[in-house]
């Protein structure tokens, strides 16, 4: 059965211990939250020295790990000993023979970053059996909008939807990346006003409110010319900021949303947000663009959008710029 984060850090908080926690996936950032728990707070700060012991997977293999998991703890309760980097590993699968018998004093923790464990393997059933796995997915690029508004929602912090989507399409979906820019913006709140939003981020990330992919997409889903002319020009003017295959990815995402749309019986606001995996604070920017791009158009712009991946590759147009590729782009989409 899965277990979660919550579950394994309320266990570990209520000090119910596992003798093998085996921490998995292409995630780090829950990776990482569990082992530094268990790192910083299981042992008291006189216990570490004699019971604590700390390995890298380079550095290390699995018989001398079996060998210091099967060591009883001096003077305390328990012992921890944490594989850092454990992905290296050379013949993980010769854990088995502790894990079969593990000494329930010790808490042995492998961080397995970046890889998985075939489920059809006697290791992982095994751990299954007498220890703890747990698999780090990488979040969708759709659900981390909402995953930031959760996060400052459990800090008391409130965030524009507007706001939440920009910090996604400029810092992606590193969890890491992503919580450093957020402790760093709720360092400069207001007192008083804890609210997150687009002003804020321009002044303390250097994200720009209004030329950037998330103001670009609806721009052109707008049909406003001026203003996505304005935002491409700035664009070419700062490539190295603003790389055009992002953008291009950025609007192929929201133009095969908007092909979705169209072909939805059921256009209710929630009915929506739930297909098209948005916010529903943003359906009517899909409403406003199904009126301006017609099923045909809007098949067509992708089209476009895929000559012009192709083209910012060197593929079938080497020479230009790509700022001049990008107002090329925008202006056949906008004049469609």
């Amino acid at each position: 059965m899965a277990v979660t984060y919550e579950e394994i850090m309320s266990d570990l908080k209520n000090r119910i211990f596992k003798p093998v926690y085996f921490l998995a996936g292409e995630e780090p950032y829950y990776i990482d939250l569990i082992t530094n728990y268990i790192e910083d707070k299981i042992l008291p700060e006189a216990e570490k020295a004699f019971n604590q012991m700390i390995f890298y997977g380079d550095d290390t293999n699995i018989p001398s790990i079996i060998d210091t998991a099967r060591r009883f703890p001096m003077m305390a309760s328990h012992q921890v000993v944490i594989i850092k980097e454990a992905q290296t590993l050379k013949k993980i699968e010769d854990l088995v023979i502790y894990l079969e018998k593990p000494l329930q004093s010790t808490i042995l923790v492998f961080s397995y970053k970046y890889k998985t464990l075939d489920k059809r393997t006697k290791l992982y059933k095994t751990l299954e059996n007498h220890g703890v796995y747990f698999e780090s997915s990488r979040i969708r690029d759709y659900l981390i909008p909402a995953w930031i508004e959760r996060y400052l929602m459990l800090k008391g912090i409130k965030t524009d939807p507007s706001a939440s989507a920009m910090l996604t399409e400029y810092l992606g979906t590193d969890l890491h990346k992503i919580v450093n820019e957020l402790e760093k913006l709720i360092i400069t709140l207001p007192d008083g006003k804890p609210v997150i939003t687009t002003a804020l981020i321009e002044k303390n990330i250097g994200i720009s409110k209004d030329y950037n992919n998330f103001e670009l997409q609806k721009a052109i889903g707008e049909k406003n010319i001026l203003k996505a002319n304005m935002i491409v020009h700035y664009f070419a003017n700062n490539p190295k900021d603003n790389p055009i295959t992002l953008s291009i990815a950025s609007l192929f995402g929201y133009f095969s949303k908007l092909l979705t749309y169209h072909y939805l019986t059921d256009k209710s606001k929630n009915n929506v947000a739930a297909i098209l995996r948005v916010n529903p604070f943003f359906v009517k920017d899909y409403e406003v663009s199904a009126a301006k791009y017609s099923v045909s158009k809007t098949m067509n712009i992708i089209g476009l959008l895929r000559t012009y991946d192709l083209k910012s590759k060197g593929y079938g147009d080497p020479g230009t710029e790509s700022g001049e590729l990008m107002k090329e782009m925008v202006y056949r989409i906008l004049h469609l």
